[in-house]
């Protein structure tokens, strides 16, 4: 097992925490899923690490019938428990070894699951399994750094520096607009065409409690060994009590595709 795929089985030891920690996608977003997806009702969905529902509830509530199929077990059965009722089947496996009835579905789509899945595999499976004229669909929700983003998030890497975790890369990140898109990635399968982008934005204020809580479903988290991850969880607490209104501000976004399946 490769260290990505060590990383990514850890979600399902987070199961409990994921489903009130994670944030929810926007609705414009499945909006325009719909719309871009040339969704009609009583198509049927195959999403791809469905977690505990998050975005498989808006779909099965616009009509839609959803196949998951999610790594973990625990994720699973939450899923279960949180679509009790609705027209959903949900399916533990690995998707690049997950098998099913080639063009069974009208859309395939992952939310924050694309990036985990083999680059070599997933967008000729996802092109196996969909219909002619079915369409892909992807996006994450991912920590967004807009001008004047809440300082606590530069302040905060000396936590993570005392523990050895320095910051990689650029700081501040590049604004969510600036952020390049995997148009080209897709495109050069030669298996989708007719490639759609949009973006989102939102934000959300977080207690310690919360925003621990959603740190402790982040796969680099999770992984840090536990004498790490508590010490710097006391730091992260401290510092949020100590602000004014005892609460951090974090800014979400987005980037959804959309392409239909090429005939090829």
């Amino acid at each position: 097992m490769s260290a990505s795929d060590d990383l990514r089985s850890t979600f399902d030891s987070a199961a409990d925490l994921y489903d009130g920690a994670r944030p929810s996608y926007p609705e414009e977003l499945f909006d325009d899923l719909v719309e871009l997806g040339e969704l009609e009702p009583d198509d049927r969905l195959l999403e791809i690490g469905c977690a505990t529902g998050k975005a498989t509830r808006p779909l099965l509530e616009r009509g839609f019938s959803v196949v998951c199929v999610e790594l973990g077990a625990q994720l699973a059965e939450r899923a279960r428990r949180n679509l009790t009722g609705l027209p959903v089947e949900i399916r533990v496996a690995p998707f690049e070894q997950w098998e099913d009835e080639a063009g069974a579905f009208d859309l395939v789509y992952a939310a924050t699951a694309w990036h985990w899945l083999d680059p070599a595999i997933r967008y000729l499976k996802a092109h196996r399994l969909l219909r002619a004229g079915g369409h892909l669909a992807f996006w994450s929700a991912l920590h967004a750094f807009p001008p004047g983003f809440d300082p606590f998030f530069t302040e905060i890497q000396e936590a993570y520096d005392r523990i050895g975790k320095h910051r990689q890369g650029e700081w501040p990140p590049p604004r969510p607009e600036d952020i390049p898109d995997d148009a080209a990635e897709i495109e050069a399968s030669g298996l989708f065409e007719d490639v759609r982008v949009r973006r989102y934005g939102w934000e959300r204020l977080y207690t310690a409690d919360e925003y621990i809580a959603l740190l402790s479903t982040f796969s680099d988290h999770i992984a840090l060994e536990s004498k790490m991850r508590e010490q710097l969880f006391r730091e992260i607490r401290r510092r949020i009590v100590e602000r004014p209104d005892r609460r951090v501000r974090r800014h979400w976004y987005a980037i959804l595709h959309v392409a239909r399946r090429s005939p090829s």
